[in-house]
């Protein structure tokens, strides 16, 4: 073999602190941000806070911001982020490298978390069974019915999968980042989490127990366990201790935010016939430099990187502050239905959409919209509440439809309640075609119970049981 070299040239600059300071400003929570804030006029005395009782022009404030973003335009984008070389597709967004917020659909996080191993097709039979999962990540039928339907149903979408693939997929779920996901029952669920543990005895007993004696386990008793399988009581109770100390079902909760208040980003409001939009000044404070600060800075290292520090951060804020209300007006001005009428008119809208249309990374639409509410008349909503999936094979978003079968639910005659399937026919007839299992997720994730169960709750003088 002969050796050669060659010369390559290629664009490439460090990934560097003011820049991770900018990306992160874009996803900080207004509190988070006013508290940044504060700790940076304290060591900076080259900012100042503006006065509140100088209120800022709503002209002014969009010049401002227009300027800094123009400033922000004249770094080179996407390449500066990449830390390196850059040889990709250029709307391959380094940034998506640096951590969102986590989803609050266990769905997406999982699905997420598998992107990192899997590929398209593997995440497309992913997404099929959790499709078919319930709230808390079993099937809602047989394993080998719904892969037949599965493959059925994707035939168009990926050529060449068939039920036996669709099997493996699901098993790859079972053993996957949350072990027991896509489970048929229980015992399949606890099995697939003892399989993600070190080997052991305590291990290999606590899985006979689960495969064939979950009976004696419910019943607490040890000593019936422990004649079963040939065990001392001490190794039972270890086997016993490992089995208690599995999830009852797979699906992974985030952790609980920390209790805040909720201070609206952006505001939205009805006049002249259309909708306004505009920040909340009142939601940070206001900064700027310092009358002397250039005087100040000039002969003196040391001053010079605090103007440095202090023109960054007032420019970062400015492409925070001007990406914030280009977001909440594409998101106003594409869900003015559901601001005017309700959830049933909420529209098909994705970070994609919003990002085409505001010319930026749906990254950047993601981390701009973490976090951050805008009060309207119907309240003060999260901004991701204004995004909706389009429900494969309908015109309408899977939120309206969920408000469509609350509606039924609640205007049902007491003594004939709606059963699922009756509820997607009412659907149909609206030209909305839902399967029954879609209608039954709906109505297990707004807590209600089946037909059969409200009818006995309105027997006994209660219009509507949730369910449990």
């Amino acid at each position: 073999m002969k050796a050669s070299l060659q010369a390559k040239m290629g664009q490439q600059m460090a990934l560097t602190p003011q820049l991770l300071q900018s990306i992160r400003l874009l996803q900080v929570t207004s509190l988070q941000l006013e508290q940044e804030l504060q700790q940076l006029l304290e060591r900076n005395p080259l900012l100042e806070q503006e006065p509140e009782d100088e209120p800022l022009p709503a002209s002014a404030e969009a010049e401002r911001a227009g300027l800094e973003a123009a400033a922000w335009d004249e770094l080179p984008e996407p390449m500066f982020l990449s830390g390196g070389g850059y040889a990709g597709d250029p709307d391959d967004d380094p940034t998506a490298r640096i951590a969102a917020g986590q989803s609050s659909d266990p769905r997406q996080r999982l699905l997420d978390q598998m992107a990192l191993r899997s590929t398209p097709r593997e995440l497309a039979l992913a997404a099929y069974w959790l499709d078919c999962c319930d709230d808390r990540g079993y099937l809602e039928g047989p394993p080998d019915a719904l892969a037949a339907q599965g493959a059925s149903q994707l035939r168009e979408e990926l050529a060449g999968v068939s039920a036996d693939e669709l099997l493996a997929a699901r098993q790859r779920l079972l053993d996957g980042e949350w072990p027991g996901m896509a489970a048929a029952d229980p015992r399949e669920c606890l099995l697939a989490q003892l399989r993600a543990l070190p080997p052991g005895p305590a291990r290999t007993l606590a899985m006979q127990i689960v495969s064939g004696h979950l009976d004696l386990l419910a019943r607490h008793d040890q000593a019936g366990l422990a004649a079963a399988l040939g065990a001392t009581s001490e190794e039972i109770a270890a086997a016993v201790s490992l089995v208690l100390s599995l999830q009852p079902h797979p699906v992974e909760q985030p952790p609980e935010p920390e209790p805040a208040y909720i201070v609206p980003d952006v505001i939205a409001w009805r006049a002249n016939g259309g909708w306004q939009v505009r920040l909340n000044t009142r939601s940070q404070p206001r900064l700027r430099l310092c009358a002397y600060a250039e005087q100040a800075a000039s002969g003196h290292e040391g001053m010079r990187g605090l103007l440095e520090e202090a023109r960054w951060m007032l420019r970062s804020l400015g492409i925070r502050n001007e990406t914030l209300l280009k977001t909440a007006r594409v998101l106003v001005a594409r869900q003015q239905a559901f601001l005017e009428h309700g959830e049933e008119s909420i529209a098909p809208l994705t970070l994609k959409d919003v990002a085409e249309e505001i010319g930026m990374h749906e990254s950047t639409v993601s981390r701009i919209t973490t976090g951050k509410y805008i009060q309207t008349p119907r309240g003060t909503l999260e901004l991701k509440q204004l995004f909706a999936v389009r429900l494969e094979g309908a015109d309408v978003s899977g939120a309206a439809i969920k408000a469509m079968v609350r509606r039924l639910i609640e205007s049902e005659p007491a003594h004939a309640p709606l059963a699922d399937d009756a509820i997607a026919a009412l659907l149909a007839r609206q030209g909305i075609r839902v399967a029954r299992r879609t209608v039954a997720k709906y109505r297990e994730q707004l807590a209600i119970a089946p037909a059969r169960e409200r009818k006995r709750a309105a027997g006994g003088g209660t219009r509507m049981a949730r369910a449990g």
